[in-house]
């Protein structure tokens, strides 16, 4: 095991974990606090581990050795530009994961899992999902790898990276000025948490939120419209084991039911809530709905006020 590794598991995780215990009891001192939620946390964190250290390979593991292989250069991290070009294609890199982890559903089925607490704090950072290396999530950063940075040096950016979110899972932490345009703050991943049809697939970014701004997926938060948080389907058992897998015998049922391979990718690939019989509920069906609602209700307002007008 080397020392990034070793730093990782005997002082990183046992880190965040006590500052997520440590956030629990002060919040169960104030207010009512989930800890069931807290204890499926600490399963998911726990195993994960466990399978990290029992299965290490990923399925992409063959293409991030294809890319290390074929690399264009060798970037050695002796200067700031070299630094700051893996930081900012680090970031790239992890915002594009990050969205395929919410519009792609063989991505979502692991992600989802991370997104199953209904109710945001420190310890729902720490329940990420047991099978992100079978949905082989590694292939996103092949890209940074392929241009000549080393692989482990790669991986150790990103651990460092999700590092970096645990603490803008504190709800308590207020709005943060001017730094709200450049960093992925706690305001900003409330939205990203939040399943509010107005907030759903948001702020996809890791340390920085210029690649939301930039390709149009950036939300602010809005004081008239607190975040409710958990699925757009809450899971509202405490059962580890549906947790981890409904979203996945979700996807299994659904393509024992497809009757072509068009509709068998499609229920692979195409967004969360993507159906081949019709109307589905994806974020966008999702959204047009409520805003047709909202119009409607918005017409029947207007008309009462109108006949009342001329009474």
């Amino acid at each position: 095991m080397h020392a990034f590794e070793s730093f990782l598991l005997f002082i990183a995780t046992p880190s965040v974990f006590v500052l997520a215990l440590m956030e629990a009891i002060l919040l169960s001192s104030r207010q009512r606090y989930d800890w069931r939620a807290f204890g499926v946390s600490t399963f998911d964190l726990v195993v994960r581990i466990t399978l990290n250290i029992l299965l290490p390979l990923s399925i992409a593991t063959p293409l991030v050795r294809w890319a290390f292989s074929h690399r264009l250069a060798t970037i050695p991290l002796d200067n700031g530009l070299a630094i700051l070009l893996l930081f900012l294609g680090e970031e790239f890199c992890y915002y594009w994961f990050h969205r395929a982890a919410h519009r792609v559903r063989w991505f979502w089925g692991n992600h989802s899992v991370h997104h199953s607490s209904n109710e945001l704090n420190l310890s729902a950072a720490i329940r990420v999902g047991l099978f992100g290396k079978l949905t082989g999530t590694a292939l996103f950063f092949t890209p940074v790898i392929w241009l000549g940075f080393d692989t482990r040096v790669v991986f150790a950016v990103l651990s460092l990276n999700l590092l970096y979110q645990f603490w803008i899972h504190a709800t308590w932490i207020p709005k943060l000025g001017w730094l709200e345009g450049i960093l992925n703050t706690p305001s900003t991943h409330r939205v990203h948490h939040a399943s509010n049809v107005e907030y759903l697939d948001a702020n996809f970014g890791g340390v920085l939120i210029i690649f939301d701004r930039l390709f149009g997926t950036y939300i602010t938060e809005r004081e008239n419209l607190p975040c409710r948080y958990g699925l757009v389907s809450p899971i509202t058992s405490y059962n580890v084991f549906k947790i981890e897998f409904s979203e996945w015998m979700n996807m299994l049922r659904d393509l024992s039911r497809t009757g072509s391979v068009g509709d068998f990718f499609g229920v692979l690939f195409m967004p969360p809530g993507w159906s081949p019989y019709g109307e589905g509920n994806t974020t966008e069906e999702l959204r047009s709905r409520h805003y047709a609602a909202s119009a409607s209700n918005d017409s029947v307002n207007v008309q009462v006020k109108q006949d009342a007008l001329r009474l």
